[in-house]
């Protein structure tokens, strides 16, 4: 969309505008101003004086719609505090350095500085454009005729239909002038500007000129091709880096693919539906799926092969309304393991963790977590921490992750009725002085490993539940007496993965009151904290982050805490007994600490982990982590 650069006179065009139609006054502008100089996050005007309550968002609306400012598309959006003006500079800088091929909206979009449905939303509703997804059904295809598909796809509109004397263009930019022109020129009448995604309009093409297929996606209509995007997909993804997930979703007017990237899922491609068929196609047959199947949801495998190794590639397809919804999660067979030191506990806690826990010659080791945390990761660096000459370990997981020489590992099959309840049978038969189970999924295997810490075996095992205290209570709910918990389990760790602040664009962050509110602290507490924030770079594809760091609540358990299991004490008690008597540290806090110290961002720790309580100062919090 056309280029911008903020305002170098009078308030601002909307809010100079408000001024003339008799809606503000100058009075109540420059008390704003006032206002917008103290504060220390950096706010529009037009934001404070929105939070001043002079004026609301629908007056806006109406004032923009009836009297539309001469204002570029850059402008308009720092004005209404969409995008920051540092988000502009750095916008109108990339697109320079790529020649001005694309307009700035894309831009933005690209680089994450914005969603395009955010773009749009205040497009049709700030600009009174209305928001239409053309449908081939509802065009007129004598007025389609009037213009060229080479035009409609070098400008992205589309024409929909007679409105009295004028036509009702869909335009992916109703605010580009030459785009206009190219549309009242080609349908010869006046044009009412709307505005509509671009692969809608894409779609739409397509589907009115069979034909002529938009030229970038002419080839995906060959299988080889297919094969060739596929293999795209996947290598791309894997040489991103960081990349758990890949997400084929179909939409209404398109194929989406994103990869989940540090934890958060980001775009990066789209396809037209009329390559869905042969693409999932091509998929089932590489995992050796049921091509034929389509109304019912399947499961397979993958091993790629790329650049002299093997990733073991787990994939789901899903039956929904629009098509079938494919899931790839990517398990890189790693022969590179993290030390124990390296995993991101801190001084403190990881002494007590070893010390009291994995040095210890029996009991259940509980990991914790949602998928994707890192559970895998740290209970393989604590099998690596034990793995001796003299220590007989075995595994039975889904799949084997990380190949280890020294140590048994069973990767469970139940195509061969190579299952977890077969394997946990003869796992004790194998004389280990460690048993490492992959997950504890239901009552079985829960008793398996209590009865297996009875009998003087050291076992390590994964678990999903929200925090330390979760898995204790949810080992409860499976029915596991009390009384053999609290003898058996020595250790519950939860965690969670937080995106760590690009090192290359990180810059100092000041917290505002709503983010002291929203953590339940004062500043007082928060004595010594060094709060960032990543600008956006090329390093961090303009979202602030690059990697993770994990966050850690270890519960170590002591007699007090095993009494209250016994007494069946709430969720509220025994978390009580545990930051009195044990020295616990809860995610929120560990997450806040590292906040404090600049890794990681409030956001983060706010969007990734839970509160129960809130979190004690920070000095206390270093007293017991340790720096």
């Amino acid at each position: 969309m056309s280029t911008g650069s903020p305002s170098q006179t009078g308030y601002g065009k909307i809010v100079d505008l408000l001024i003339e139609i008799g809606m503000l006054t100058e009075e109540q502008v420059r008390y704003g101003l006032r206002v917008q100089s103290k504060i220390k996050t950096q706010k529009s005007l037009l934001e404070v004086i929105r939070e001043l309550d002079y004026i609301t968002d629908e007056q806006v609306r109406q004032a923009l719609q009836k009297h539309t400012p001469s204002l570029r598309i850059g402008d308009f959006l720092v004005e209404l505090g969409i995008i920051a003006p540092r988000d502009l500079e750095m916008a109108l800088q990339l697109q320079k350095e790529e020649g001005h091929i694309r307009k700035l909206g894309e831009v933005l979009v690209a680089h994450n500085l914005i969603e395009e449905r955010a773009l749009i939303r205040v497009l049709s509703l700030q600009l009174g454009f209305p928001f239409i997804e053309p449908d081939s059904l509802k065009i007129d295809p004598e007025l389609f005729k009037r213009g060229s598909v080479k035009l409609y796809e070098r400008h992205f509109f589309i024409p929909v239909r007679h409105e009295d004397d004028h036509i009702l263009v869909a335009f992916a930019d109703p605010l580009d002038k030459r785009d206009l022109d190219a549309a009242a020129q080609a349908l010869r009448l006046p044009v009412t500007p709307a505005i509509a995604t671009k692969p809608s309009i894409r779609a739409a093409i397509e589907q009115l000129n069979p034909q002529q297929v938009v030229t970038e996606y002419i080839l995906a209509e060959t299988g080889e091709s297919v094969v060739d995007i596929v293999n795209a997909i996947i290598v791309e993804a894997i040489e991103a880096a960081d990349v758990s997930d890949i997400h084929i979703d179909p939409l209404s007017d398109r194929l989406r693919v994103r990869f989940r990237l540090d934890g958060v899922l980001v775009h990066h491609r789209d396809y037209p539906m009329s390559i869905a068929a042969a693409l999932s196609s091509r998929i089932k047959v590489l995992c050796k799926a049921d091509i034929a199947e389509r109304r019912r949801h399947q499961g397979g495998r993958i091993l790629f092969d790329h650049q002299g190794h093997q990733m073991d590639i787990r994939v789901s397809f899903y039956a929904t309304v629009k098509g079938e919804k494919i899931v790839f999660r990517l398990l890189n067979r790693q022969t590179e393991l993290l030390d124990i030191g390296q995993i991101g506990m801190s001084k403190r806690v990881m002494h007590r963790f070893r010390e009291d826990a994995l040095d210890r010659p029996s009991g259940v080791i509980l990991i914790t977590g949602p998928t994707g945390s890192g559970k895998t990761t740290t209970v393989y660096s604590c099998i690596n921490h034990l793995n001796t000459m003299e220590t007989s370990i075995i595994t039975a997981e889904d799949p084997v992750e990380y190949v280890i020489d020294g140590i048994g590992q069973c990767s469970i099959d139940p195509k061969i009725n190579l299952t977890y309840e077969d394997s946990l049978r003869h796992i004790v038969r194998q004389d280990p002085d460690i048993i490492v189970i992959g997950e504890i999924r239901d009552s079985f295997s829960a008793e398996v490993a209590v009865q297996a810490a009875l009998t003087g075996h050291k076992v390590l095992t994964t678990f999903h539940t929200e925090d330390s205290i979760g898995g204790l209570l949810r080992l409860l709910n499976m029915d596991i007496d009390a009384f053999l918990i609290s003898s058996t389990v020595v250790c519950v760790v939860a965690q969670r993965l937080l995106r760590r602040v690009c090192p290359h664009c990180a810059q100092p962050y000041e917290l505002s009151p709503m983010d002291l509110l929203r953590i339940g602290c004062e500043m007082s507490q928060l004595k010594g904290a060094t709060f960032r924030k990543g600008r956006g770079c090329n390093h961090c594809r303009y979202t602030g982050y690059r990697k993770r760091v994990a966050a850690f609540e270890v519960l170590v358990l002591n007699e007090a805490v095993r009494d209250g299991l016994i007494q069946r004490k709430t969720s509220h008690q025994i978390r009580h007994i545990c930051t009195e008597t044990t020295g616990l540290v809860t995610l929120f806090e560990d997450g806040l600490y590292k906040a404090a110290r600049g890794i990681t961002t409030i956001e983060e720790i706010m969007r990734c982990l839970p509160r129960f309580q809130k979190p004690r100062p920070l000095g206390e919090l270093e007293r017991l982590l340790g720096k």
